[in-house]
């Protein structure tokens, strides 16, 4: 039996927003580097580390899938080291704009948190790498996590633009009510 989405589409392997809240607790969520979430980190290492966190699941995923394969057919399961290498044949092919979330939107949704409260700046910066040929340009800004940040339920999380605008679920879904299951 074949597993496919309802109308929609796929879903992602793990929110956005959780991930950003659990690289920010430094918790290394999804096999990401563990940060000081006193010091927290730059938007822009924290959407690379969930890009590639992104990447890591789907060549996981797809390993998996043809490890079961394999085993349906009757041969062996994968080795750690043949695991290990089919995991990096995979890694090696997924493009990097493959998986969305481009680093406009993954700013918008950063703001959103912002807006909610969930995440400030620390106040450190670091000077960026385009300020070596464009001295104006802005530094990296660190950020972390406040205190309503660290205490927001899972279902916050799970849909903060909802959270943040007091939509009900109706009213923030695109699709059309035919379509809904509730």
């Amino acid at each position: 039996m074949e597993i496919r989405p309802i109308i929609g589409g796929f879903l992602r392997p793990f929110g956005c927003a959780w991930f950003i809240i659990e690289f920010l607790k430094g918790n290394g969520p999804q096999g990401s580097k563990e940060i000081d979430p006193d010091i927290g980190a730059p938007m822009t290492d924290i959407h690379f580390e969930y890009k590639s966190a992104l990447h890591r699941a789907r060549a996981r995923d797809a390993v998996e899938h043809q490890e079961e394969r394999r085993i349906r057919r009757g041969r062996t399961a994968y080795s750690e080291e043949e695991y290990h290498e089919r995991l990096q044949y995979y890694l090696s092919r997924i493009p990097y704009k493959l998986y969305k979330m481009r680093y406009a939107s993954f700013t918008r949704y950063f703001g959103h948190l912002k807006r909610l409260g969930w995440v400030e700046e620390t106040g450190m910066t670091e000077p960026s790498a385009i300020q070596d040929d464009y001295p104006p340009a802005p530094s990296r800004v660190y950020y972390h996590l406040t205190e309503a940040g660290w205490k927001a339920t899972s279902d916050e999380i799970s849909d903060p633009i909802r959270t943040l605008y007091q939509y009900s679920r109706e009213q923030r879904s695109a699709k059309r009510s035919r379509y809904a299951r509730y």
